[in-house]
């Protein structure tokens, strides 16, 4: 490299990095579980796989969180995007549920590493040119592009599975195959661009070798890091709530996130299908919620934060409910982007109630102690609703969960109180 990036350069690199990272995901977010059930597994086994990924995440999250600051952030980036290489193929290969579990395992190691790296790469570089330069608006036209890239390959997705371009070849097989080996190739192309845009100065603090050792060390202080994040629940009873709002959200989702696509199946009649009109119904979902985010803001200045959060929590589950009670096609559709519309507007109240509770010296570990309770109580319920679904029915299982789902809109009550408590504390007049 010829020499430090600019902010503007930095800030491209990044836009192409999300792109090629989140675009291949499009192609598989929607049509995973017809894919696992269309290659022999049943709604329990896939099910459990998400939990094996959840499960793998929560382990590493903590692990991993120094490693990028202790060796740098190109090293740990590249060593992302070559598990997703590897998992994407695993996943491709897999006839399994050994063969998925593999793959399961590859996919929560990248996503543990994964998280971070590049954002704080970007920030350095942005900082190394404009030291303390605020960053919000390159980071929110980097959440554009990932919801754009997302919906992008939703649409592709839907369209090689409706295409089915092997088997206009001459060589039946199965339409999702397709789609699924796509997004393994998009996979090694996201590695390359990585391998080829992040660049980082050399590292002054000790040799890697010992900032490995660092790292390792923090890592072991994980279960600290989980004792004192239970410790400050145990004294906070609001945000001992609010975290516990997440035992309900993750069941809620397993409807409109795994369920959703098995559903429509079974109203279309065929994986193909379904996975055909998957991909747009995705690309429109993520329209819908950022609808709803919006939507989120209006409610909160008009009800209240904490009355928008329990709408939003109630309308999302009730949605989830009717996604399981209607009988055809076009309602599922709209049944799922209402729900979708309206997780979207449960999650600004929700967070906003969050650092309120929070304090500059425990913001990150609330945030994170929300984000396990969410990754542990998918992972442990949706083996139970997948074991529903097999043992009765989908309609059954969805909404089974969904009923439970909204009992979470109780744990937003002493949040409510606390909220009325600040409106009326007196103002204090200066005499």
């Amino acid at each position: 490299m010829s020499g430090p990036l600019t902010a503007r350069e930095a800030a491209r690199r990044l836009y192409v990095l999300t792109c090629t990272r989140w675009f291949p995901v499009g192609l598989v977010v929607g049509i995973l579980i017809l894919f696992q059930t269309e290659r022999g597994l049943s709604i329990t086994q896939a099910a459990t796989l998400a939990s094996i990924t959840g499960v793998t995440i929560f382990l590493l999250e903590l692990p991993t969180s120094g490693f990028a600051d202790a060796v740098g952030r190109r090293p740990v980036y590249l060593a992302s995007a070559v598990l997703n290489v590897a998992a994407g193929l695993a996943l491709a290969v897999s006839q399994s549920f050994a063969a998925f579990a593999v793959a399961a395992v590859l996919t929560g190691a990248f996503r543990a590493l994964d998280s971070g790296p590049l954002e704080a790469w970007f920030v350095d570089a942005v900082h190394a040119e404009e030291p303390g330069a605020d960053v919000d608006q390159q980071l929110s036209r980097s959440s554009t592009v990932l919801g754009g890239a997302i919906a992008v390959g939703a649409l592709l997705s839907g369209g090689l599975i409706w295409w089915d371009p092997v088997a206009r070849l001459g060589h039946p097989g199965h339409a999702l195959d397709t789609a699924v080996w796509v997004f393994a190739a998009l996979n090694v192309v996201h590695l390359v661009a990585s391998a080829l845009l992040v660049h980082e100065p050399r590292h002054d603090g000790g040799s890697r070798r010992e900032r490995l050792v660092g790292a390792l060390r923090e890592g072991r202080q994980s279960p600290r890091v989980v004792a004192d994040g239970i410790r400050l629940l145990g004294r906070n009873r609001v945000l001992l709530a609010l975290v516990c709002v997440e035992l309900f959200w993750s069941v809620g989702m397993i409807v409109f996130e795994s369920l959703m696509p098995l559903r429509l199946e079974e109203l279309v009649g065929s994986a193909k299908d379904a996975g055909a009109l998957v991909g747009p119904v995705a690309a429109a979902g993520w329209g819908v919620f950022a609808g709803g985010s919006w939507l989120a803001g209006v409610a909160s200045g008009r009800l209240g934060v904490a009355r928008a959060a329990m709408l939003g929590r109630v309308l999302n589950a009730l949605g989830a409910v009717v996604m399981g009670l209607v009988t055809g096609p076009v309602g599922l559709v709209v049944a799922y982007l209402f729900t979708y519309s309206m997780h979207g507007m449960n999650g600004p109240p929700h967070a906003a109630l969050l650092h309120r509770e929070a304090e500059a010296r425990n913001r990150s570990t609330v945030l994170s102690m929300n984000s396990m309770v969410a990754f542990l109580a998918f992972a442990m319920a949706a083996p139970a609703v997948g074991a529903l679904a097999d043992g009765t029915s989908l309609q059954v299982a969805m909404t089974t969960a969904a009923t439970f789902s909204v009992l979470g809109v109780v744990l937003y009550v002493p949040a409510r109180r606390r909220e009325l408590e600040r409106v009326a504390e007196p103002e204090i007049v200066p005499t």
